[in-house]
């Protein structure tokens, strides 16, 4: 097998629950440019900042029974960050859905990210464009908006009101300056 087959064909495995459970075959286009898109804003924005930006491949060992591969996570407690992955709770975590991993990154991935004390979990759709963030409070996560691109027929029909409460921005809050442009996040989605 070339090199190249070999790459195609490599899995990789979360552990949850104590189960080993194969990713999805590799990301279709869409997911990995929104994937990327996300992981460039949060670096950009982070730079000369504590907090880490990280992208898909990375291990999370957040239980001995749970290590999950965020498609993105900031992380600012940098003692958690070690030569094989993060051990510990990242403080944003970012999973771009499609078909395969939809009801598992709404379900299991979303309540042990909030058991293990995820601040911060963004749900990314390329499919609709919207992203959702849930903000831990209380320890639950508690659902702070969806975020979505509308289609420009769906705009147009927009009054001045609702036109000036459309949010184009999703704002992270680990820092009070810090928000990523919709149009950026989806940039170049087909």
């Amino acid at each position: 097998m070339n090199d190249n087959l070999a790459y195609q064909k490599e899995t990789w495995e979360e552990l949850l629950g104590g189960k080993l459970v194969a990713m999805s075959p590799r990301p279709a286009v869409n997911h990995n440019r929104v994937m990327g898109n996300i992981y460039r804003a949060f670096a950009n924005r982070l730079h000369g900042r504590p907090c880490e930006a990280f992208s898909d491949g990375v291990d999370v060992s957040l239980t001995p029974t749970d290590r999950v591969i965020p498609d993105a996570m900031v992380v600012c407690n940098r003692d958690i960050i070690k030569p094989d992955g993060i051990h510990g709770a990242p403080d944003l975590v970012v999973e771009v859905l499609s078909p395969s991993t939809k009801k598992r990154d709404r379900t299991y991935k979303k309540d042990l990210y909030e058991r293990c004390g995820v601040r911060e979990y963004w749900l990314a759709e390329p499919d609709t464009k919207t992203v959702e963030v849930y903000l831990l409070q209380d320890g639950k996560y508690i659902l702070d908006e969806v975020y979505q691109i509308l289609p420009d027929y769906m705009e147009a029909k927009l009054t001045e009101e609702e036109r000036t409460q459309y949010k184009t921005q999703v704002p992270v809050s680990l820092y009070p300056d810090f928000s990523v442009p919709l149009d950026e996040i989806f940039h170049n989605i087909s």
